[in-house]
């Protein structure tokens, strides 16, 4: 691994030594603990722990021992004395480092002493430092090429001796021209760019800057087309291009100009042509603002209402997914009505500062967005008769395209000074790429670069969507070139798939249906695509009922901005547990749920899905009841599905059985059908 390769089988003579080795290293350990209990710090004892850390610089106790018996010692030493006990301290850590020149305790043990700041060596830690960094011998620069510990110590000493940025910067460039394999270099260089860019230090503004990195890694990956390391500075290289300082976009549900019929209890059991038909038994309904980056401070103060409802003057905005986390692309408020009449809002943001971007820059451009709410008092009958996936929808007509134009709007929030030449460093590195041979590295760069491209083409333009059918071929082909990383493919490939579906009008519509039986809802049908990710949620906000049966995927994370949502099939996936539906926690809409036939609660020996997914009670949080300890995922996803009618479990592994049937009545007392019968009142 990383250049070292596998030791031969060992000679008996060498046997002999290594545990001859243990044997001293075994005694010098138990002198050493019994110097450590004691709080021993004599020369002797100190010599001691020295040949310790020699032998193992892994023994991380004999370094913490170290730094009580150097502070005891400094206590009682002539201030004359300091520097040389510091100094003996590196000399310890030097001999260390000899043996192993990734040991964690080492590094920080160094980085310790020099905190102390009264070494008198300070001035000779780069100099050694560049001596590691060009030794000869070939494993040992392997160990160096990809080591971090000491690239981490590097930064730590250019801080502390002031080393210009810039300097450090013609370090990484002779590093790499030495070697193109250098990833920590690679790295450090494009930590030391994102800094020098962010204080517009002279000659580093952007638009040049990233000129005249791109023809640099070219070098590189032109050079050793299969060394990784350039390839992964190449795409750092490609986000800083495409990312802004500032979102471009933000897609708000209700859209501009649109019309929303509100109803009351029992409104999905009419069959009303009215399409934008939305349910609420409280009188309230979600308010989404979905960014194309994450922004935080989204609040009264800076999101305004203006409206004839009063009640909505101090909005609480949320963000989603999680209520702990104060950054989200998507924010939520609950819109209150208390009149019968039709109520046209206006929500504006940007005129006061406020909300601010990943990046820091505050959103300053004035934006608002007018839309009217019909109430529709009428009270129907609850939900009784168990919902189809097969039956009862119509096609999309002429009629309903014309209004899916005021649905789906994504605005321009304001023109980035920057916008013209990163569309236009874009191309050019496009027109580079096609003149590659076909390879694993620049097929998927050049995938990544028509991506970038499409989403720097506004909606409106005759362009925007040109690129697709070649970037899904691109991808179809990495996954018959490298099986290695298909799943990585596979994601790439369907985010792609699903920017397609939704590039226009004419390609969204194939997919959607209005349901009849449930007063001509909204369905979109994603169904039997090979999906194994969610994409291009921003523009599938007003969708209500959402089919992804018969697909790939593994979690359902990306939904939770889909608070419309009151229908969702996710049937014959490969869901494996509940805590990859963890996200659904937020659709406090949703009253259908099918997940049969996935392979939930199969015997695996780690649910994986777990560190995959962000998870925010994975592996902690109260469930605040007593839950068998099999079912409490599934407890801390269905217990916030408080209108949940209609849930499907069929098909899945280990969870079978009146036991669980017993259990998810329990969780949502407003369940009236389960694995397709009707439970008993």
């Amino acid at each position: 691994m990383h250049g070292r390769k596998r030791n031969a089988a060992s000679k008996p003579e060498e046997d002999a030594a290594s545990a001859a080795e243990a044997l001293e290293l075994r005694l010098l350990q138990s002198q050493f603990m019994s110097n450590h209990h004691q709080k021993i710090y004599t020369k002797e004892a100190i010599q001691l722990s020295a040949k310790l850390q020699e032998i193992n610089p892994e023994a991380y106790t004999a370094w913490n021992y170290r730094k009580l018996a150097v502070e005891y010692n400094l206590d009682s030493a002539d201030p004359s004395l300091v520097n040389s006990i510091l100094d003996k301290e590196l000399e310890v850590v030097e001999n260390a480092l000899k043996r192993n020149l990734k040991s964690y305790g080492a590094w920080y043990h160094r980085k310790w002493v020099l905190s102390k700041g009264q070494c008198s060596s300070l001035d000779k830690e780069l100099q050694l430092l560049n001596k590691y960094q060009k030794l000869d011998d070939e494993i040992k620069k392997n160990l160096v090429l990809r080591n971090f510990h000491l690239w981490n110590y590097r930064r730590f000493v250019v801080e502390l001796t002031k080393t210009s940025e810039q300097d450090e910067l013609q370090h990484t460039t002779d590093m790499i021209n030495d070697n193109f394999s250098n990833y920590s270099a690679w790295h450090n260089r494009s930590v030391l760019l994102s800094s020098l860019v962010a204080k517009k230090a002279d000659g580093f503004m952007p638009k040049e800057t990233i000129r005249r990195e791109f023809d640099y890694v070219h070098n590189a990956i032109f050079t050793e087309e299969d060394d990784q390391s350039g390839w992964f500075y190449y795409l750092w290289l490609l986000d800083q291009t495409v990312k802004m300082e500032t979102p471009l976009r933000a897609s708000p549900w209700p859209s501009d100009g649109s019309n929303i019929i509100l109803s009351g209890p029992g409104c999905f059991n009419g069959s009303s042509s009215k399409f934008t038909t939305y349910c609420s038994e409280s009188g309230s309904f979600p308010l989404i603002l979905y960014f194309d980056q994450a922004v935080s401070g989204v609040s009264s103060s800076t999101v305004t209402i203006d409206s004839e409802l009063k009640s909505n003057e101090d909005l609480v905005w949320e963000p989603v997914p999680e209520k702990n986390s104060q950054v989200s692309c998507v924010w939520v408020a609950r819109l209150k009505f208390d009149r019968t009449e039709p109520v046209k809002v206006k929500v504006s943001l940007g005129k006061s500062r406020g909300i601010v971007s990943s990046t820091g820059c505050n959103l300053i451009t004035p934006y608002e967005f007018v839309f009217t709410v019909h109430i529709d008092d009428t009270v129907g009958e609850s939900q009784e008769g168990i919902i189809s996936w097969t039956d009862g929808f119509d096609s999309w007509d002429a009629q309903s395209s014309k209004d899916l134009n005021s649905l789906i709007t994504l605005d321009q929030l304001e023109v980035d000074t920057g916008f013209e030449w990163r569309k236009q460093a874009i191309k050019i590195e496009i027109e580079q790429f096609r003149k590659l041979p076909d390879s694993k590295f620049g097929k998927l760069n050049l995938a990544k670069l028509l991506m970038a491209e499409e989403t720097m083409i506004s909606d409106d333009d005759a362009v925007k969507g040109v690129h697709y059918k070649e970037i899904l071929q691109l991808y179809n082909d990495l996954m018959a070139l490298d099986s290695w990383h298909d799943q990585y493919y596979k994601d790439e490939h369907s985010v792609a798939l699903l920017r397609k579906v939704t590039s226009s009008t004419e390609s969204l519509t194939r997919h959607l249906f209005r349901n009849r039986n449930m007063n001509s809802i909204v369905c979109l049908r994603l169904n039997n695509l090979t999906l194994s990710r969610i994409a291009a949620l921003e523009k599938l906000l007003f969708v209500q009922m959402l089919d992804l049966s018969h697909n790939e995927l593994h979690s359902a994370e990306g939904l939770e901005a889909m608070q419309l949502l009151c229908c969702l099939n996710l049937s014959h996936n490969r869901i494996k547990s509940f805590s990859a539906l963890h996200s659904l926690r937020h659709l406090k809409q949703l009253r259908v749920l099918d997940v049969s036939h996935n392979h939930i609660g199969c015997k695996h020996p780690v649910d994986t899905t777990r560190y995959l997914c962000s998870s925010s009670f994975s592996n902690s949080g109260e469930t605040g009841r007593k839950v068998p300890s099999k079912y409490r995922d599934t407890y801390l996803v269905l217990r916030d599905l408080m209108k949940l009618k209609q849930f499907d479990i069929r098909g899945n592994d280990l969870i079978a059985g009146e036991e669980f049937s017993s259990f998810v009545r329990q969780v949502v007392p407003t369940l009236v059908w389960l694995d397709g019968n009707k439970l008993a009142s």
